[in-house]
């Protein structure tokens, strides 16, 4: 399946993941670079940090989907609902999950979220692999 993708990618096609949402697709590949959608994990309680590693196992997870990793990665956008008091902690699990040789640039703003019980929201950008792209 992802060797269809990379013969669609190489034409300049964009290929479209996880389109059931009405709203946005889970996932935009083109021309080798890999889009995910913002994830945000409210169902993992009003802790940043459980909700920080839920957001990052599901982007994992579609990194995975894409055929790519976060070893890969290009760029993270991170958005805190509060982050005066929740900065150090978010980066606390960011270090731990990020790839130490091949961290992504990475931009962190304060945020009004879309439902109050939403913390953290995050979003990443990366490559494929060479042969894929």
């Amino acid at each position: 399946m992802l060797r269809a993708f990379a013969r669609r990618m190489s034409s300049g096609s964009i290929i479209r993941i996880g389109t059931d949402d009405p709203r946005m697709s889970k996932i935009v590949m083109h021309r080798g670079v890999v889009y995910t959608s913002g994830q945000t994990a409210a169902d993992a309680g009003d802790d940043i940090t459980k909700q920080t590693e839920a957001c990052l196992a599901k982007v994992d997870d579609l990194l995975a989907q894409a055929g790519t990793s976060k070893s890969r990665a290009l760029n993270a956008t991170i958005w805190l609902k509060d982050i005066g008091r929740d900065f150090k902690a978010m980066n606390a699990v960011w270090n731990a999950w990020v790839d130490p040789d091949a961290k992504p640039t990475r931009a962190t703003v304060q945020a009004e979220m879309a439902r109050p019980s939403i913390l953290v929201e995050i979003q990443v950008t990366a490559a494929l692999d060479d042969e894929q792209s």
